[in-house]
């Protein structure tokens, strides 16, 4: 098929959200504190609608269910990718997910949710929550229920343009001033450990102990993985991950790049500057599909992209 799939955006307030998405996008809506974007997702908390085409106003969870073959007529019984924006204005909790087999027996039979983010923009000196200093799950328990967060959390330096993993189990938080791209299984399960003691309409907000304890990976580690740097005319295309849940590529295109579409799907989107795919005009924030079978394609312009596909063992 011929036709690029254009997105709309699903915007979320939060209590810790900020304004950058706001201006990015020109958001008109009455929304204050835009904590997330989502641009790419089939998720029932926030589906996606096409914007262009054959498939104008149609959800993506529905071309999934009836138009499979956009997708390779690979396996699954949902879309195995949801792409978002996220801005910190505010600390966001320490929080972790769980896996498939966790989340699939404890939350309604949801997928897990292992992630991964793009750091687009952060405050200098800036930091986030990354991993656990507990040797042991009775060590790590012991120092949640005593309220020691400073002896059990881990901090990260993190710079612009740093890409993290962050697999199910990980202790994890953004810190205000920082802002992602994050790409993520399919699944709204979070479990939070620790939200500063805040309140949301006159209320604390609700934590889960028990499920944070039963899924963190203890004791942590960290999962790395070396990018695959390819140079062209024109452009450099970097492979930040591949692994059963996502294959992620950075493409910076100074000029112009043809390939061939050889997968069953690829998402991309633009993260900095602007430029063109097959004529049609494209910017920062936007989000597009690219089908099966679509062939040879051609990027111009002075941008730089992030395109994400995967066919994960567990679908």
């Amino acid at each position: 098929m011929r036709e690029l799939l254009f997105f709309n955006q699903v915007f979320k307030e939060k209590i810790w959200g900020g304004s950058k998405l706001k201006a990015m996008f020109n958001v008109d809506e009455g929304i204050s504190n835009i904590g997330e974007c989502w641009t790419v997702s089939a998720h029932l908390n926030g589906l996606s609608t096409v914007r262009n085409g054959s498939f104008q106003g149609l959800t993506l969870k529905q071309l999934w269910k009836e138009k499979k073959e956009l997708f390779g007529s690979i396996e699954g019984d949902e879309f195995p990718l949801l792409i978002k924006f996220i801005d910190a204005g505010e600390d966001l909790s320490i929080q972790v997910h769980p896996d498939d087999e966790y989340a699939g027996q404890w939350a309604n039979g949801s997928k897990g949710k292992t992630e991964c983010w793009y750091i687009l923009d952060c405050t200098s000196n800036c930091e986030i929550i990354f991993g656990h200093n507990a040797s042991t799950k009775e060590e790590f328990e012991k120092l949640v229920l005593q309220g020691a967060w400073s002896l059990l959390l881990n901090k990260l330096t993190v710079y612009k343009d740093d890409f993290i993993y962050v697999p199910s189990g990980t202790v994890h938080a953004l810190k205000q001033g920082t802002m992602v791209l994050e790409i993520q299984q399919p699944s709204d399960v979070t479990y939070r450990l620790y939200d500063y003691d805040r309140v949301e309409n006159g209320k604390p907000r609700q934590l889960h102990i028990k499920e944070s304890i039963d899924v963190a990976m203890v004791p942590h580690w960290i999962e790395s993985y070396e990018p695959q740097v390819c140079k062209g005319n024109g452009f450099t295309k970097t492979v930040l991950i591949q692994n059963s849940f996502f294959k992620v590529i950075k493409y910076e295109i100074n000029g112009a790049m043809a390939q061939t579409q050889d997968e069953p799907f690829v998402v991309m989107g633009v993260i900095e500057g602007s430029g063109s795919i097959d004529g049609i005009e494209v910017k920062i924030g936007d989000h597009w599909l690219i089908p099966y079978d679509y062939g040879c394609y051609r990027l111009e312009g002075k941008m730089t992209i992030i395109a994400s596909n995967t066919v994960p063992k567990t679908y």
